[in-house]
């Protein structure tokens, strides 16, 4: 062999056993779904809080993208392929990922987004309770069978009908993003007939005399409870100390934010969203006291516990602070 070609399959070689570098600082890929839960997000972005708490942690350029995805499924696989930073979802999609990279990614959660309750909807007039669906009846949620809504509907299923029968709801749910559930509930005379919304979509169902509200995600967990939650990869909290302390930073100033001036947040969400929900709607939202925008996790390992005792999780969690990284620990949570 040439010396030439020995030198190039050396410094191949040598290449391909060096551990791979780190992520350069300053470069953070956001995703969310749809909803006033990701109300704090939407100031973050509005406001720039993140390139703010870059420089003042001396990163001058920060390069920020945004994206909207439906779903939890589709959330997970794309942190999982490494296609995403920071993803966004319910509280048992979250642990769903993080059970499942236990030992490889180490999912764990960034922050929460709010505790807001959703409401389980239905345009059938004999429909007054969960036990009153039929298999007839089509539910609506994001992500059927994983995500928030179908994971919350199963830890009732286990409370009303048993361990072996937590997933007697996934049989009738299917996957539809909220807006055109929303509209096919209204609309009626379509197969869905009920929906585990969210907020502003169950506000807007609401108004109309045709559905009403059957039970809530405070209902099933005893009480106020996160809605959202961010969560990231290992490698990524790791290797960009700077940017993830700043993305966090951001989330603590929107919190803040959003409680000074409730007005002014209905207002960022108006035109962020590119919404046309009047002001005053969006205002009544964010004002009601069942919602409240925190980063601080509430009555999260409820759902660690349920799903690992119906098998849902593998890995058994002592308490939230398992499934959230240390800078989230700081803040009371549960």
């Amino acid at each position: 062999m040439k010396k030439s070609s020995i030198v190039t399959a050396l410094g191949l070689l040598s290449a391909l056993t060096l551990p791979l570098a780190a992520q350069a600082e300053g470069k953070i890929s956001i995703a969310q779904q749809f909803g006033i839960g990701y109300l704090m997000l939407h100031v973050v972005k509005d406001q720039h809080l993140i390139e703010k708490h870059a420089k003042a942690l001396g990163l001058d350029k920060i390069d920020v993208e945004w994206r909207t995805i439906s779903g939890a499924t589709a959330m997970n696989e794309a942190l999982l392929a490494g296609a995403i930073d920071v993803v966004s979802a319910g509280v048992p999609p979250m642990l769903t990922v993080w059970d499942r990279s236990h030992g490889r990614q180490n999912v764990k959660a960034v922050a929460a987004l709010g505790s807001l309750p959703g409401y389980v909807l239905s345009n059938r007039e004999d429909v007054k309770t969960l036990d009153d669906l039929i298999e007839k009846d089509r539910l609506a949620v994001p992500a059927a069978g994983v995500g928030f809504q179908s994971r919350t509907l199963q830890i009732e299923a286990a409370k009303r009908y048993g361990k072996d029968d937590f997933q007697r709801f996934d049989a009738i749910s299917i996957s539809l993003p909220h807006p055109d559930a929303t509209a096919a509930l209204i609309k009626g005379g379509s197969e869905i007939t009920a929906h585990f919304s969210s907020p502003p979509f169950q506000y807007q169902a609401l108004e109309n005399p045709k559905v009403h509200k059957l039970i809530s995600s405070y209902d099933i967990l005893g009480g106020p409870a996160t809605f959202n939650v961010l969560y990231a990869t290992e490698k990524f909290h790791d290797e960009n100390p700077k940017t993830y302390k700043a993305f966090y930073d951001a989330l603590v100033e929107a919190e803040q934010i959003i409680k000074a001036d409730k007005a002014a947040a209905a207002e960022i969400y108006i035109r962020v969203e590119n919404s046309k929900l009047p002001l005053d709607f969006v205002k009544k939202i964010i004002e009601d006291p069942e919602n409240d925008f925190t980063v601080s996790p509430q009555r999260t390992f409820i759902y660690a516990e349920k799903l690992y005792e119906v098998g849902v999780l593998k890995n058994k969690a002592a308490s939230w602070k398992d499934y959230f990284f240390e800078e989230a620990q700081a803040n009371p949570g549960s």
